[in-house]
């Protein structure tokens, strides 16, 4: 077994500003639905373009919430990656998806292929949602059912006054003298009871 197989998780991290990026989704199935909610759920004033030759009359409702998206009906052309920065692909053809990715890889462009993980270059994690609190979940594409789990149980985990808690927070830091290291001590010595809380 080589070093890296045994660093278990190397994927990095991040939260993006989405609404700054231009998205584009190719699939208009259940898969394609799945995707452009999961994008403008976390992220509504996305650019989002989901091309498709058949979309769901679900899809078609579900877009027209939101005004930065464009459904256009038609079959996946390579000039339809122009100027996007990222790529799903959720269409239900392996041999499509391949030569999506490829195109995609060959002009930079950040790709996400549906259910095959070796043409990813990211994932869309489950999410925990809590007002301000945002918790993204990854298995490494291994299991999004374990994933799910997970959420659930976080869910479950943070009472629904977190905003409330989050608001507070934001003012005593704001309010906090001192330098970058005190404020730190201040909010974890602060913050400390809802550990304490959980433990007893």
């Amino acid at each position: 077994m080589s070093e890296m197989s045994n660093r278990g998780n190397t994927l990095f991290p991040v939260f993006l500003k989405l609404e700054n990026f231009r998205v584009l989704i190719i699939g208009g199935g259940i898969i394609g639905l799945e995707k452009i909610s999961a994008v403008l759920n976390n992220s509504p004033l996305t650019d989002v373009t989901l091309i498709a030759e058949s979309i769901l009359p679900e899809l078609n409702d579900f877009a027209a919430k939101f005004p930065n998206t464009k459904i256009i009906r038609k079959k996946f052309e390579a000039t339809d990656l122009n100027e996007m920065d990222f790529v799903i692909s959720a269409v239900n053809d392996k041999v499509l998806s391949a030569e999506i990715a490829s195109l995609a890889k060959a002009r930079r462009i950040l790709i996400n292929v549906a259910d095959t993980p070796d043409l990813c270059d990211f994932y869309l994690s489950s999410i925990v949602k809590k007002g301000d609190l945002k918790i993204a979940i990854s298995t490494n594409g291994k299991s999004p059912t374990m994933a799910k789990r997970v959420k659930e149980v976080l869910n479950d985990s943070f009472p629904e006054e977190t905003q409330s808690i989050l608001d507070n927070l934001g003012k005593i830091r704001a309010e906090l003298s001192g330098d970058f290291a005190n404020k730190v001590k201040e909010l974890n010595r602060i913050t400390s009871v809802l550990v304490e809380k959980r433990v007893n």
